[in-house]
């Protein structure tokens, strides 16, 4: 498994459903190498490379035999579980190679957190359970972190948009001084000004 994907290996009959043709294909695994599952070999290269967020034929080679290697169960690849992981990173999106490298940590790390809580679960002594327990531990903490990593990286030179002394009377509560917010965030001057004066009218809950 330590080679690039063969694409030129033999593949599962053409289909005639288009969607089917352009869904992502599977990964299959032969002897010491893998390979991509599609009727045709260049399309279907294409699509496990826009699944993968990869600029090219080298990155996706690289995150491809990577994943394929996080996807070993009971010291062989897993087809299904690589098919999960690949289909995990499509629906995130990366959308450049830093991203495709971040996600492709991710799904990694969702799989051997998964496969620690089977251990948790299957123990059959203390001290595998004691052992899988903290395994898992640092893994679930990890993919928070890299969730709140992916979402910093993809906020990075949105524009700001800035509140200034915004106060509200009468017993509403206040925010004094500048509230900076990125640009996903929607902010509607009227609708901002109608909520100052509801506020303003509106006694503090108790």
């Amino acid at each position: 498994m330590d080679t690039a994907p063969d694409i030129t290996m033999p593949t599962t009959a053409a289909v005639t459903d288009p969607a089917a043709a352009t869904a992502t294909p599977r990964i299959r695994f032969a002897a010491s190498k893998f390979f991509i599952d599609h009727p045709d070999p260049e399309l279907g290269e294409r699509l496990v490379a826009d699944a993968l967020g990869a600029a090219d034929r080298e990155a996706m080679d690289g995150i491809l035999r990577q994943l394929a290697r996080a996807s070993v169960s009971d010291g062989n690849p897993d087809e299904v579980n690589l098919a999960f992981m690949i289909s995990m990173v499509k629906d995130i999106k990366p959308r450049d190679s830093i991203e495709a490298m971040l996600v492709a940590q991710m799904v990694s790390v969702h799989a051997m957190a998964m496969r620690c809580a089977h251990k948790v679960a299957a123990a059959e002594d203390s001290a595998r359970h004691d052992s899988a327990v903290r395994a898992l531990g640092r893994l679930t903490r990890t993919f928070p972190a890299q969730i709140d990593a992916l979402n910093r990286y993809r906020s990075r030179g949105e524009p700001a948009i800035t509140v200034q002394n915004v106060s509200v009377g009468d017993g509403g509560n206040a925010i004094v001084g500048n509230v900076t917010q990125h640009a996903n965030v929607i902010v509607s001057d009227k609708g901002a000004a109608s909520g100052a004066k509801s506020a303003a009218k509106t006694p503090d809950c108790q």
